[in-house]
């Protein structure tokens, strides 16, 4: 264990002292998970990582936390991939984790909505819900590990998005912990209430900056449990986007996710899942992979064939399998998954997160991916996301043998070509994943003075001593003192 200051060890006395050993954890090893990204690509330290078991906890925290001078970085199940939850000054910063949190405290079938404690994990939350009949369409590759504070606190995207939108529309209501340990208490079930201010948005996708999210009441839908997925092949990634819109048109609001991959996702799928099954050829330039669900008397089965049938006939799709299983709609969507994993296994790369009008995605990724291809002729673009709501990303992998240091020179100088282009079609620099450390420098150089006015107005109000998560979206320190 390295040694500690005086103060940083008098400081690790007092939290225990108030709050208790059991809450605090002290011990560098049994703090690394918490200070440590996803991806393993960087891996901090903090104070202390503080584990509450209630909101009452969690207000004592924040008023201990205060007292000692020291800033809170709230964590959910760290999953995040911007750096929202990794503490960045490891001797004035704590963990407060809120994976203790994770009670259902009630989920109510006749209201369709459940209110839960932000530490849920997310496929735990929704199978408990799928067991009283009911469907939380929040969808996410992490969703055995993230939490669903942590989903409202970014405002997670995922695939469902197309036919349910993001967090945002999914929550009714929240409590939350604000700076001066006072609580929030937002936890309605109302669907329509039209009081004022809509306070609660505040907090949705603020990453932590403002309140801690102690727990949510969430909407709820009825079961689909009739689902058909297909995994198309079509010629290019325009008639991708062209497919879509006849699905948009002839499926309406059934189809539930509609995602592009590439053909190296084959490929990459298979670098991380070698028995995977694959059940079309990768020769084809673009794939699209379209699911569609309903319950009750709608006969989903039959809709997808002569969705199909229409569009094959017309020679839009050039090939294509429909899962006629559970078990092989899974297999389908493993492809997806293992794309990501098979990136991952490559090393050090850079992930974009991006969105742009859906009439301009197919041209976007045709200009970023030669923009790249010009600037790195040794590098790989991957590009792949959710057709429906003009959501890329458009990831680069640097050349097999290259260094860590050749690598991060890449991905420095790709994250410049390609946020041009971004910036060239409007677009966002982030769609889903949020702002947190990772992307603060590039979301701030793009910040209008009346946009950043606003947000340093909203921080001063409720956080005027930067105690929640400080440098996160953006440097708000100079502009309060």
């Amino acid at each position: 264990m390295t040694d500690l200051s005086g103060s940083i060890a008098e400081q690790r006395l007092s939290l225990c002292a108030v709050l208790g050993e059991d809450l605090v954890l002290t011990n560098s090893e049994d703090m690394l998970q918490y200070c440590r990204d996803w991806h393993g690509d960087v891996t901090s330290g903090a104070i202390a990582v503080i584990r509450p078991r209630s909101t009452e906890d969690v207000q004592a925290a924040v008023k201990a936390c205060r007292d000692l001078g020291l800033k809170i970085v709230p964590q959910g199940g760290n999953t995040g991939l911007v750096l929202g939850g990794i503490p960045d000054d490891p001797e004035r910063q704590v963990v407060l984790s809120l994976e203790r949190m994770n009670r259902i405290r009630n989920i109510d079938s006749d209201d369709f909505s459940a209110v839960v404690d932000a530490g849920c994990v997310l496929a735990e939350l929704k199978d408990a819900i799928a067991e009283k009949g009911m469907f939380f369409p929040l969808a996410l590759g992490a969703q055995g590990s993230c939490r669903i504070g942590g989903n409202v606190s970014t405002n997670a995207g995922g695939i469902n998005v197309l036919r349910y939108g993001m967090t945002r529309e999914l929550v009714l209501g929240l409590e939350v912990v604000l700076p001066d340990g006072s609580v929030f208490d937002g936890l309605s079930t109302l669907r329509k209430d039209n009081r004022g201010l809509d306070l609660k948005q505040l907090f949705i996708g603020a990453e932590g900056t403002l309140g801690i999210i102690t727990a949510v009441s969430v909407k709820l839908t009825p079961y689909p449990d009739n689902v058909a997925t297909a995994l198309l092949a079509l010629n290019s990634l325009d008639d991708a986007i062209t497919l879509y819109r006849r699905a948009r048109r002839d499926c309406c609001d059934l189809m539930s996710a509609f995602e592009f991959m590439p053909p190296l996702a084959f490929t990459l799928a298979r670098e991380a899942m070698p028995d995977l099954q694959i059940p079309l050829s990768g020769d084809y330039p673009a794939y699209v992979l379209m699911e569609i669900s309903g319950s009750g008397l709608v006969d989903i089965d039959d809709l997808m064939h002569r969705f199909l049938e229409g569009v094959m006939a017309d020679e839009l799709v050039v090939d294509g399998t429909i899962a006629t299983s559970q078990a092989q709609a899974r297999n389908l969507w493993l492809i997806r998954e293992g794309m990501n994993e098979g990136q991952a296994k490559r090393g050090a790369h850079m992930r974009t997160d991006i969105s742009v009008s859906l009439s301009q995605l197919a041209a976007f990724v045709v200009d970023a991916e030669a923009a790249v291809s010009e600037a790195l002729p040794d590098c790989i673009s991957v590009s792949y996301g959710h057709v429906g709501d003009g959501n890329v990303h458009l990831n680069v992998l640097p050349p097999n043998g290259a260094t860590i240091e050749e690598r991060h020179e890449r991905i420095y100088k790709a994250k410049k070509v390609v946020n041009v282009v971004v910036d060239k079609y409007n677009g966002s620099i982030s769609a889903e994943h949020g702002i947190g450390r990772l992307k603060r420098e590039d979301f701030e150089e793009r910040l209008s003075d009346t946009k950043r006015g606003l947000l340093v107005a909203i921080k001063k109000a409720l956080d005027p001593d930067l105690l929640l998560n400080p440098h996160c979206q953006i440097d708000l320190g100079a502009d309060i003192r």
